[in-house]
């Protein structure tokens, strides 16, 4: 099955890459320029791309920057959180609306690219922040897919880490041998993941509930010990 993935050039996204990459057929990545401010994001997912030998798109949609203001990934005005995702505070990295505008321009590519599937890496750490990584609305677009693409091709949704945790991508992705050290994480705009914000501190901590070497070079390396520590 031909399959395009959705690569922001995080952890999450560049496992799944992988994974489609060992057991399908990997069509290739299709990232987005939203104007976060994490711009090296974008450097990773590139060289994911050259890694995996697969062709690349970068979507440019850097004016939602100005049409959604108020969000910690793209507005200066507004710091990043720092502490664990399950945090409150965290709800001002929400960017409305932007999984249904991404995954909706990659399938309209994969549909005129007649491309089997879109694969997506949300996960159930994602659900407590953010609507648009929670199943319902995983199978709601599915289903609002094959009304769009009635009568032309329509691809199918995959959305494998869905129901599971950062710590399950984390060891899918050792399995796979992914360099994890050629992903991004981090939310502020800096050479080194800051290790306070919550995805940073989220990656320390699926690294250590998977018992897996974390590569990451932080630049608070003991502040995710604030954080609680489980799965699920």
């Amino acid at each position: 099955m031909k399959t395009l993935v959705i690569c922001s050039g995080g952890l999450d996204s560049v496992t799944l890459a992988w994974k489609v990459a060992a057991e399908a057929d990997l069509a290739g990545l299709i990232s987005f320029n939203y104007g976060q401010r994490h711009l090296r994001e974008l450097d990773c997912a590139a060289l994911c791309a050259r890694q995996l030998g697969v062709p690349h798109d970068i979507v440019d949609l850097r004016a939602l920057a100005a049409l959604l203001p108020g969000s910690a990934l793209t507005d200066d005005q507004v710091d990043v959180p720092h502490g664990h995702y399950q945090e409150e505070s965290m709800r001002s990295t929400v960017v409305p609306n932007r999984n249904p505008i991404m995954m909706t321009i990659a399938f309209g590519t994969a549909s005129a690219r007649d491309i089997d599937a879109v694969a997506l890496a949300v996960h159930g750490g994602d659900h407590f922040i953010y609507p648009d990584c929670r199943p319902g609305f995983i199978y709601a677009f599915a289903d609002m897919q094959k009304q769009a693409l009635d009568g032309v091709h329509c691809p199918r949704l995959q959305a494998p880490f869905v129901n599971g945790s950062k710590a399950d991508i984390v060891r899918i992705g050792s399995a796979l041998d992914v360099p994890f050290a050629d992903t991004w994480s981090c939310y502020e705009g800096n050479d080194r993941h800051c290790g306070r914000c919550g995805t940073c501190v989220e990656r320390r901590e699926a690294f250590m509930l998977a018992q897996v070497p974390d590569p990451t070079d932080y630049i608070d390396p003991d502040f995710s010990a604030c954080a609680p520590v489980h799965e699920g």
